[in-house]
């Protein structure tokens, strides 16, 4: 069973051209990842009317037009550089219609801690393009990297071939990525003593198994269903308290754990 479960959208997102040299290849961008979350808005909770918001200066509290409003940086405490909507639009990049692939990466090279969002890249117009470029993807296990421009925001990409299909992945800039041995707290990890570490190769090869993402569930999802429907057939509603973990000891907990795993097997 496939660990892919949504379902496809009807309709295309974008549409343009991958650009390698003079040769073109249209392709479609369909969205890959399916938000389930719950929005919930804020109500008045004796009657259930929607809330609305107003633009309240903090100054003396009086409500602002939106002809009045403007973005600001605040560069100082309580000191912000004004900008304009004309002087914000005139730095926004034009939304292009191709991707300029610059060069060709082993696909093992592309660190997916850098990975933002995904997207499904489908033939348009010249089939035979595409397939032609997918082909050569999977032939030399090659990632395309380059620039893209959606909705006035320029983002770096990466092109690479997976289940017989290009996708593209919008990258964080290198700046935006923390790296973990920068973070001070990492230091302070201790070194295992060796009936620890043996201890807790047994639990992990006790666990071992094939990644399958489908047995994992959003039960928070599923719960907030389960609730609503309750709630609109007037079901009393009994909020229980969570139980609190207790904090064990390392060593009697690595063995308490390896035996309870032992005896679920």
């Amino acid at each position: 069973m496939s660990n892919l479960q949504a379902e496809p959208s009807s309709r295309s997102i974008w549409s343009g051209r991958i650009s390698i040299g003079l040769v073109n290849v249209p392709v479609k961008l369909y969205t890959m990842i399916k938000d389930h979350s719950f929005s919930f808005k804020y109500v008045r909770e004796d009657d259930g009317c929607p809330l609305k918001y107003q633009r309240v200066c903090s100054y003396d509290n009086e409500v602002v037009p939106w002809s009045d409003v403007a973005r600001g940086v605040e560069v100082r405490k309580g000191e912000y550089v004004i900008f304009s909507k004309e002087e914000l639009d005139a730095l926004k990049p034009e939304s292009s219609k191709k991707i300029n692939i610059d060069k060709f990466v082993p696909i093992e090279q592309v660190d997916r801690i850098f990975f933002d969002k995904s997207y499904i890249m489908a033939p348009d117009e010249a089939p035979d393009s595409y397939g032609l470029l997918l082909k050569a993807f999977q032939e030399k296990n090659l990632a395309g990297v380059g620039k893209f421009t959606m909705r006035t925001r320029e983002y770096p990409v990466v092109i690479y071939a997976y289940r017989e299909a290009l996708i593209l992945t919008t990258l964080k800039y290198a700046d935006e990525v923390v790296d973990p041995q920068a973070v001070e707290d990492i230091g302070k990890a201790q070194e295992p003593s060796g009936e620890e570490l043996e201890l807790a190769l047994k639990i992990i090869e006790n666990l071992k198994g094939d990644f399958d993402l489908t047995e994992y569930k959003d039960d928070y999802r599923q719960r907030v269903e389960e609730l609503v429907e309750k709630k609109m057939k007037g079901e009393t509603i009994k909020v229980e308290e969570p139980e609190t973990e207790e904090v064990r000891e390392l060593m009697s907990a690595l063995q308490e754990t390896l035996q309870q795993i032992e005896k679920e097997q």
